[in-house]
């Protein structure tokens, strides 16, 4: 992430940050490999304070071409992959780079890196964008990992708010997604309390607690 109390949020389209950013992320990897985890989030990082977005939106892109490069071939090496994440400029961060899967898809195919995907995060493309469902389904070959929230509290996926959850898991499941649904939420109380919305899902599916089927016990 870089520098936090330098208000920084990631290195990676930063201009003139690259050799923090590739210590970064070799300490990335090192935590990576401790835990046995093979994706990392590749932070692009907010457009430099003071500075015009279109002025230097060139510029950034260049430099996160760059970095995503020499990141997908260090992480290669190590069997991992590597995801960019869109957040929205409109509520969370207005000074952050990468703000929409259009843009992330187009920066990517720029790259050229089958071991970087897409982080997508429901709550961050409902934002900017809606249309799940359609851009679920045209992003579906990029994305390597999903994030949920309810919109806009960004809390659990049962709270009052615009998204269906329900619906999109069946979505994700018909699309044939495999991998894990990062609970990207602040939760309105604890966090077992939180989980709470989990276990009402299961059982609403005829799952028992942990996801296995009444019919398997």
């Amino acid at each position: 992430p870089g520098d936090p109390e330098a208000g920084e949020l990631g290195l990676a389209a930063v201009p003139g940050r690259e050799a923090a950013f590739r210590q970064g992320l070799a300490a990335a990897v090192q935590y990576a490999r401790a835990v046995g985890c093979h994706r990392i989030h590749v932070m692009a990082g907010r457009v430099p304070l003071g500075a015009d977005r279109a002025a230097v939106a060139g510029e950034m892109e260049t430099t996160f071409i760059e970095n995503l490069r020499y990141a997908a071939d260090l992480l290669a090496q190590e069997n991992m992959i590597g995801l960019v994440e869109p957040i929205n400029n409109r509520i969370t961060d207005p000074r952050y780079y990468l703000n929409t899967p259009h843009q992330a898809a187009a920066i990517l195919e720029k790259v050229g890196r089958p071991n970087l995907k897409l982080q997508l995060d429901l709550f961050h493309c409902q934002i900017m964008d809606g249309n799940l469902s359609r851009n679920l389904d045209t992003y579906f070959p990029l994305i390597g990992h999903i994030q949920i929230a309810q919109v806009p509290g960004r809390h659990e996926p049962d709270s009052p708010g615009e998204l269906n959850f329900p619906y999109i898991f069946e979505l994700l499941e018909s699309l044939g997604y495999t991998g894990y649904v990062g609970c990207e939420y602040a939760p309105r109380g604890d966090t077992l309390e939180g989980l709470g919305w989990l276990r009402s899902y299961w059982e609403s599916r005829g799952l028992q607690h942990g996801g296995t089927s009444k019919a398997a016990e």
